[in-house]
């Protein structure tokens, strides 16, 4: 391995990674756990840009903001494990904050999904794909013929 690219991935690339994240005291550590997966997934694989912790005292959980992309708006994710429970407030307070939220759970064989949080209801985009609206005539019709 040449001197140069040892010296743009280092071999200890965790110590790169936020410090603060261990001194996350939040009482929960299967949240802080889950919230270091999700910061790694995003930093690591994802290769979000500017990914910080944010320690919500309120719900006793640590926040991850971040950016998709460089340039692109801040979004905040909540890393939650899969055994516990999430109330309405708990959202609110997470979308008060001004940024759009992803929702991860964190399962314990360290799978992660992740679901987009929006402030109200969001119409589904119409589907994409060569589908043609039959309507209910055409099924009357091919019933009447049988």
């Amino acid at each position: 391995m040449s001197e140069a690219s040892e010296k743009a991935s280092p071999q200890n690339w965790i110590l790169l990674h936020p410090a603060q994240m261990k001194d996350l005291e939040v009482g929960d550590s299967a949240q802080v756990h889950a919230a270091f997966l999700v910061y790694m997934d995003l930093a690591e694989v994802r290769q979000w840009k500017e990914v910080t912790c944010v320690k919500i005292p309120e719900l006793q959980a640590v926040l991850l903001e971040g950016r998709e992309k460089e340039g692109a708006p801040i979004q905040t994710v909540l890393p939650l494990p899969v055994h516990r429970s999430l109330c309405h407030k708990s959202i609110r307070h997470v979308l008060d904050r001004g940024f759009p939220m992803l929702l991860c759970a964190v399962a314990s064989d360290s799978t992660l999904v992740y679901q987009r949080m929006t402030d109200g209801l969001v119409t589904p985009d119409p589907p994409v794909g060569p589908f043609q609206d039959v309507g209910r005539r055409h099924h009357r019709k091919r019933r009447q013929k049988n």
